[in-house]
């Protein structure tokens, strides 16, 4: 448990982590109101802290944290037009519908050995187990067949379209460069 008041507190570490605002805060009187809310979560929280010989590095987290919450607070809020959701999701599977209607011609141009296994996994949706019994190959066999032609799909997808993906990895919408590769 901690032994000293805020009073104390403040007389020992108020220039201090004044000093560490302004360093990361270039408005004075913002930093001063930063100050004053760091001191009240000092004053309510106080009887939180277990061992008083890690006092500085608590105050130091309590002012680090203030000024995160000074920053995201700044940032600027717009509310959500939900209708931009609703035309992205049309958008998005638009583009997948388009895409999918090529990917049939251009299974159809790998090489034999990897279009029946990407056919049979892709098309017609076996597991890669049944892609393996159905062919006659040992599972890791059939994984790579899948594999390498899913690879070379994905070329041929590049080799004709500038695609988009989201940050998870999901398309979200492509652009056709009208080559002479061209499957659509």
């Amino acid at each position: 448990m901690n032994s000293k008041s805020t009073e104390e507190i403040w007389h020992d570490y108020q220039s201090r982590i004044r000093g560490f605002i302004v360093s990361r805060i270039d408005d004075k009187s913002a930093a001063d109101d930063l100050l004053q809310e760091v001191f009240i979560k000092i004053h309510t929280r106080l009887g939180q802290l277990d061992d008083g010989e890690r006092l500085g590095s608590w105050l130091f987290q309590i002012t680090r944290n203030a000024i995160n919450d000074h920053y995201r607070a700044r940032r600027p809020q717009q509310p959500f037009d939900e209708s931009l959701l609703e035309e992205n999701d049309e958008s998005v599977e638009l583009a997948r519908r388009e895409l999918e209607a090529c990917l049939v011609p251009m299974i159809e141009n790998l090489p034999d050995n990897y279009r029946d296994a990407v056919r049979l996994s892709e098309i017609d949706g076996l597991t890669q187990e049944a892609v393996a019994e159905r062919l006659g190959l040992s599972l890791s066999g059939a994984k790579s067949r899948v594999q390498r032609g899913r690879r070379q799909i994905r070329g041929m997808m590049e080799s004709c379209c500038q695609l988009e993906f989201d940050h998870r990895g999901h398309l979200v919408d492509y652009d056709n460069k009208k080559n002479e590769n061209n499957y659509c």
